[in-house]
């Protein structure tokens, strides 16, 4: 019997997920006691990105070509369809960043409006901490947090963190939502593609912006994603 290749089990851990999985879920699951190497993961990324047999959904969420259009069906994501696309991805990193929250022990956050929407197979609300925004300001600082894409709180349920996730909407209406959060002892940050990092900076050395200009940060979808994936060594890592 021919002995699996490290592809082999790679393709076939993709099997078992259901023919899809984020390179965190394929580092839980696959068996690397055989494998002589060092660095697993690192290894894993390799066999993805050059298995013909693989492709990539989005940075970090990898499928078999062969359940190509069945997983694309499965995601209601249509070719060409950009709303489709920016439904998928938004919920996407939602949930990346929820599960990075939640591993550093802080209590996550989504707007109610977000909540049905989908991870993959699971729904975003049932993912997070908090289905309620805590009342940790007046109610007007309340009703520009609570639309906040994902929020992360510490053991005593005030801000850290803020992420807007921004595939094709306005920057520069994320930024007036941080301008008006600026007073909290928090991060503010912007998630989007890499191609939209010198509209963020444009945006952010407006001279309305400069109170905030150095507490917001940009972070590539690809940053989210490779964080995600070796979420064991988060807390290494500070951001």
């Amino acid at each position: 019997m021919k002995r699996q290749t490290q592809e082999d089990q790679v393709i076939e851990a993709l099997r078992k997920q259901g023919g899809y999985a984020t390179l965190r879920r394929l580092n839980e699951v696959i068996d690397f006691s055989s494998w002589k190497t060092l660095t697993p993961e690192a290894t894993i990324r390799r066999i993805v990105q050059l298995s013909d047999s693989i492709f990539r959904i989005q940075p970090g969420l990898w499928a078999l070509e062969e359940d190509r259009e069945r997983i694309i069906k499965k995601f209601k994501i249509k070719n060409g369809d950009k709303r489709s696309e920016e439904l998928f991805n938004h919920s996407y990193y939602q949930g990346l960043l929820i599960e990075i929250g939640r591993f550093r022990n802080l209590k996550t956050y989504i707007p109610p409006q977000d909540q049905h929407h989908l991870f993959l197979e699971r729904e975003l609300g049932d993912m997070t901490d908090l289905k309620v925004i805590p009342k940790f300001s007046y109610d007007f600082i309340l009703r520009k947090a609570r639309t906040v894409d994902v929020i992360w709180f510490n053991e005593r349920t005030m801000p850290t963190h803020f992420y807007e996730v921004e595939h094709t909407t306005d920057i520069k209406n994320s930024l007036t939502k941080f301008y008006e959060l600026q007073d909290f002892f928090s991060s503010f940050y912007i998630v989007a593609g890499k191609y939209r990092e010198n509209e963020f900076k444009d945006k952010i050395n407006a001279s309305i912006f400069s109170s905030i200009k150095d507490r917001v940060s940009f972070i590539t979808y690809d940053k989210v994603a490779a964080l995600h994936s070796n979420i064991s060594q988060q807390i290494k890592i500070i951001w």
